[in-house]
């Protein structure tokens, strides 16, 4: 046996002794590196002769592919062995029914947000969508919330590069849809010829850092608003008694409209309402507020107030879906518990 074949013969064994591939690859070093066996012979060929060269390189070469064919199924052997052990651990019994594909639904609040659309859609209202990472402008200022307003603390809110912030409300969306309402009709204003009423509601998710119980920093809101030239707070009260009448499927529910204070609007009510039947019957629940468009807002919207005149409203969805579905904590809808989801499937 020549040297080259002892050399390929040791390489086989100490291959065969590698029990992982690390330990390989240590092997292979030994034979095939840098600083290997193999390396070593074909620099000693130096001193060779041309004749000497062609037949020890040609021996040399026929010993390096008989050493990496060595080393590429050691390699396979324990990639086959990894294997073997996976699937042994992973097994799985075949002979057992398979797992049902179980059918995904739509989050509580997402269906009320629809039977919402879908209420004040048979109403005559649009549905207006915009950005939820706001200028102060829309945010506040054009909603008569000016800088240093003590209305603004109650909206506390997360603020982004820009001078921009999260809304705290989808109250915004009233301003911008009434600025493009206005534009788009805007030849028929200037003719005197007046122009369609704005009636569009503003569903969407809003922030504010605040987090208990009742409340989460991220939540929906819905925003409506009614402007024309004949519009009333009759209007308003015939249009939320009808929602609410409609949205809980009770014709015996009570509302009232209690004064108090928006910014956005003189006069305000908070609305609340009263079940007569129910786990919920003869308790007083707030669940919106309301009012006239201020004049400053409708000025802010490109209209005249002296001429056009109208209501807005605010609601919470998410308390919306609590008293529709009985939930007593606003966080279940966020924790994402399929076991408390899959009860509105």
């Amino acid at each position: 046996m020549t040297e080259l074949d002892s050399l390929v013969e040791a390489a086989r064994s100490s291959f065969a002794q590698a029990q992982t591939p690390a330990d390989l690859e240590n092997a292979k070093a030994l034979y095939l590196g840098k600083s290997g066996r193999i390396t070593e012979m074909m620099k000693g060929m130096a001193s060779l002769s041309v004749e000497e060269k062609k037949t020890f390189g040609a021996a040399v070469n026929v010993a390096k592919q008989g050493i990496e064919a060595a080393l590429t199924a050691r390699r396979q052997a324990l990639a086959d062995a990894e294997l073997a052990v996976q699937l042994k651990a992973e097994a799985f019994d075949v002979t057992l029914p398979g797992r049902p594909l179980t059918q995904g639904g739509l989050h509580p609040v997402s269906l009320t947000l629809e039977r919402i659309e879908q209420i004040f859609g048979s109403m005559g209202f649009e549905v207006a969508q915009g950005p939820e990472i706001e200028t102060d402008w829309f945010n506040f200022t054009a909603l008569n919330t000016p800088e240093d307003h003590p209305a603004r603390s109650m909206h506390d809110t997360f603020y982004v590069e820009g001078g921009h912030l999260l809304r705290t409300h989808t109250s915004p969306m009233q301003i911008r849809h009434a600025v493009q309402h206005v534009k788009r009709y805007k030849a028929q204003l200037e003719a005197g010829k007046g122009m369609p009423e704005i009636r569009v509601i503003a569903p969407g998710r809003t922030y504010r850092v605040d987090s208990d119980a009742t409340h989460s920093p991220m939540f929906h809101q819905c925003e409506g608003l009614w402007i024309g030239e004949n519009v009333s707070f009759k209007d308003l009260k015939v249009v939320f008694t009808d929602f609410c009448r409609t949205f809980f499927e009770s014709d015996d529910l009570v509302l009232r409209f209690r004064p108090s204070f928006f910014p956005f609007t003189e006069p305000s009510a908070e609305i609340d309402i009263q079940f007569q039947t129910g786990p919920l019957a003869g308790r007083w629940l707030e669940v919106a507020g309301s009012g006239q468009v201020h004049p400053n807002v409708v000025r802010n919207m490109g209209l005249d107030p002296e001429k056009f005149i109208g209501f807005a409203f605010g609601m919470g969805p998410d308390r919306l879906t609590m008293l529709r579905y009985g939930v007593n904590d606003l966080r279940l809808f966020f924790d994402g518990d399929v076991r408390f989801l899959s009860q509105f499937q």
